[in-house]
């Protein structure tokens, strides 16, 4: 690439990368403002927002609610992500090909399309406007990352570990404990991390699946935005970006720790 080009891919580049961030910042600012509307410079720096976003009853209360989902989604969505990406890499079955891009029907359907859909189950089921209702949408959304990202690792495990401590007296399930999950708990832990962000971000599903007693936070902030528009949604906002943030560079550090580790365990 010649030098003209590589300045114009860089300035591309910073443009993109002006683009994405400036927005934040200002969101940022705002929510230290002082002032009783969206307005930017902030007359006065003040923290009211952050108080009000744990003071007012709608707003940690949501925040409450869509943490329990969240957890639960994620919990649903590891633990049935793990066992059908072990299937999916290992198994011999029929049929194998189409459940897998069932599973990841998810990610290529609009989202709107299957939350109307569970809404029509749900409904027949007269389990709407519950947390375990929502919990379940969410996690069918969350499922396809697990899996993906679980699969991905275990295409590169070596299974005569496995099958060596099999050799050793351990029955399947205690070999995979034991052996298998530790070496692929980073891709477990990650899987984890994006379905939890997932769902406690999504929208869709808890306008359609939940109700007035599980109102979630998207959905508050929607139906703030919708109503009237002030200072504490851009606490909101910036609470769910460094939030997200922390949370990946917590789990940078965590592989980086047991990296340092393994190596430091190693011949």
């Amino acid at each position: 690439m010649s030098a003209v080009g590589r300045a114009l891919l860089y300035g591309f580049a910073v443009l993109v990368g002006i683009l994405l961030i400036v927005p934040l910042v200002i969101v940022i600012a705002v929510s230290f403002s002082s002032s009783e509307f969206l307005a930017f410079p902030p007359p006065g720096l003040s923290l009211r927002w952050y108080d009000e976003l744990l003071s007012r009853p709608q707003w940690s209360q949501t925040l409450w609610t869509s943490v329990v989902v969240a957890a639960l989604a994620t919990a649903i969505s590891v633990v049935v992500g793990v066992c059908a990406a072990v299937a999916l890499v290992r198994g011999r079955f029929p049929f194998k090909s189409a459940i897998y891009v069932a599973i990841l029907t998810p990610l290529i359907v609009p989202e709107i399309v299957t939350s109307i859909a569970m809404f029509f189950l749900f409904s027949d089921l007269h389990l709407t406007d519950t947390v375990v209702a929502v919990a379940i949408g969410q996690s069918v959304v969350a499922l396809p990352l697990v899996v993906l990202m679980v699969s991905a690792t275990l295409q590169g495990f070596d299974e005569t570990l496995e099958r060596a401590a099999q050799g050793l007296g351990a029955t399947p399930l205690v070999a995979f404990r034991t052996t298998t999950l530790p070496i692929i708990a980073p891709a477990v832990l990650s899987a984890a991390l994006f379905a939890f962000l997932t769902s406690f971000d999504n929208l869709l599903i808890g306008l359609f699946m939940g109700g007035p007693s599980t109102r979630t936070l998207p959905v508050q902030i929607w139906t703030s935005v919708v109503m009237y528009v002030e200072p504490v949604i851009a606490a909101i906002g910036t609470v769910l970006v460094v939030g997200p943030v922390a949370l990946f560079a917590l789990a940078a550090g965590l592989r980086r720790m047991s990296a340092a580790r393994g190596r430091q365990s190693g011949p």
